[in-house]
């Protein structure tokens, strides 16, 4: 596969630097298979995120979330044969540790989390602050568009 060297254009733009890091992500192809996730549209501005986490108990499992970015981690605990004195023949069950970042669209957030049957979902909702959302501007016609607001101009005039 083809690699770009978008260095150049770090030099000539400003505010930028999130969107080339992400093309940059887009174009390397070492992400990690594992472990197996979904990605669900649930609303209009609802999503989920599934990912399986089999073998992994709740205390081994870490979500953060900061800027734009959700970060989910498993680490297994040290020795677990060490429990109940056995010995494992062969290990078909992962149980590795893990990290999975998302990047996450401007204004959305992570609402819950739960760990059920084996997969780990986590919910989040795209919330548009007011100032953000299109509003409609009325049009004024005629004499409704001549007159002025704080009357300023018409003393000017006089």
């Amino acid at each position: 596969m083809r690699t770009y060297d978008l260095t150049p254009f770090y030099r000539s733009t400003v505010g930028f630097d999130r969107l080339f890091s992400l093309l940059d992500q887009a174009a390397s192809d070492g992400s990690p298979g594992y472990p197996p996730y979904n990605i669900e549209r649930t609303g209009e501005n609802a999503y989920r995120i599934s990912v399986a986490v089999s073998g992994f108990s709740q205390g081994e499992l870490s979500i953060v979330a900061k800027e734009n970015t959700l970060t989910i981690k498993g680490e297994k605990t040290a020795n677990e044969n060490g429990k109940d004195k056995s010995e494992v023949l062969y290990r078909g069950i992962a149980a590795r540790t893990f990290e999975r970042a998302f990047q996450l669209a401007d204004f959305v957030q992570v609402k819950n989390a739960s760990l059920e049957n084996g997969l780990l979902h986590v919910d989040l909702v795209r919330e548009i602050p007011e100032a953000k959302k299109p509003r409609s501007i009325p049009i004024a016609s005629g004499e409704k568009a001549a007159q002025v607001v704080d009357g300023s101009a018409g003393k000017v005039a006089a």
